[in-house]
C-alpha cells in the first residue's frame, strides 16, 4: 500500500477529461453499488413533513433534526395547525437546531401559503415551493426528488458541494452553478440517487477533515488534491 500521495507531473493529466462519460459512468457505477439504497436521512411521513425537515436542516445535522420533528408533529400535525400559529408558538420546539427564530418565521410562512394558495397539500413544482418562505432550492429538490419522485434538478447540499470539486465534475463554488454543472454531467435519471449517493459517501468515507480514501470505492477515479492516500495523480486544482 503506497504511503505517498503521487503528485501530477507536467503534461501528465494532457489527456484526461474529469468530465468524460466513460468517467461520470465509472463513478456513477460504483455509486450505485455502494449506495444502492440511499435515501434520504430525515425523518418523514408525507410531503409537509419533509419540507418542514428541511428547512430545520439548515446549519444543522439531520440526527437533530430527526430527535426535534417528531414533537414538533406530534403537537402541529398539519400545516393547518402551524398556520394559526405565531412563529415564537414553536420556537421552544425548534430551539436546538439552530436559527430557530429565522427557521420558525419560515415554517409558519409556509404553512400559511401552503394552506391559503394550495389547499393544504404541498406543490409538486418548483415555481411554487420556491414561493414558499424558507424554500431555495436545496430544499425545493430534497422535496420534488425524495417525496414526489421528481428530478427537478440535483440536491446541492455541503457534502455534494464538497465531493463534486474534489472529483473535479465542477470548479463553481455558488450552489446554483454547481447544480447546473451536475446537470449537465449527470444523466438525469439519476439526479436524485446520486445526491442521496454523494451524501451519504461524505458522511461515511468522503469525510470533510480527514477522507478515508484508502477504504473510498471511488478512489482510483478520484484525484483530489486533500486526498490522505492515492494510487493515482493528485491534481492541485482539484480541491473542495
Amino acid at each position: 500500500m503506497p504511503t505517498k500521495k503521487k503528485v501530477a507531473k507536467a503534461g501528465s493529466k494532457a489527456k484526461y477529461d474529469p468530465l468524460s462519460s466513460q468517467r461520470i459512468r465509472e463513478l456513477l457505477k460504483r455509486l450505485d453499488k455502494t449506495y444502492p439504497a440511499a435515501k434520504c436521512a430525515l425523518t418523514h411521513r408525507n410531503a409537509w413533513e419533509l419540507l418542514v425537515a428541511t428547512i430545520l436542516s439548515a446549519q444543522c445535522t439531520d440526527v437533530r433534526v430527526n430527535m426535534v420533528t417528531p414533537g414538533l408533529f406530534a403537537k402541529y400535525p398539519t400545516p393547518q395547525d402551524l398556520a394559526r400559529l405565531k412563529p415564537e408558538q414553536i420556537e421552544p420546539e425548534i430551539n436546538s437546531t439552530g436559527f430557530f427564530r429565522n427557521k420558525a418565521k419560515s415554517i409558519v410562512g409556509a404553512a400559511q401559503k401552503v394552506v391559503e394558495q394550495f389547499g393544504g397539500e404541498v406543490p409538486q413544482d418548483m415555481d411554487k415551493l420556491l414561493a414558499l418562505p424558507g424554500v431555495a432550492r436545496k430544499t425545493a429538490n430534497v422535496v420534488l426528488g425524495s417525496w414526489f419522485g421528481i428530478a427537478s434538478g440535483v440536491v446541492v447540499d455541503t457534502h455534494v458541494h464538497r465531493i463534486s470539486r474534489r472529483l473535479e465534475l465542477t470548479r463553481e463554488d455558488e450552489p446554483r452553478k454547481i447544480e447546473l454543472d451536475l446537470m449537465k454531467v449527470v444523466p438525469k435519471h439519476h439526479w436524485i440517487d446520486f445526491s442521496h449517493q454523494i451524501i451519504w459517501h461524505g458522511r461515511k468515507i468522503c469525510v470533510a477533515r480527514k477522507p478515508r480514501c484508502a477504504e473510498c470505492p471511488l478512489e482510483s477515479q478520484c484525484h483530489a488534491a486533500d486526498k490522505t492516500w492515492s494510487t493515482v495523480d493528485v491534481h492541485k486544482s482539484a480541491k473542495p
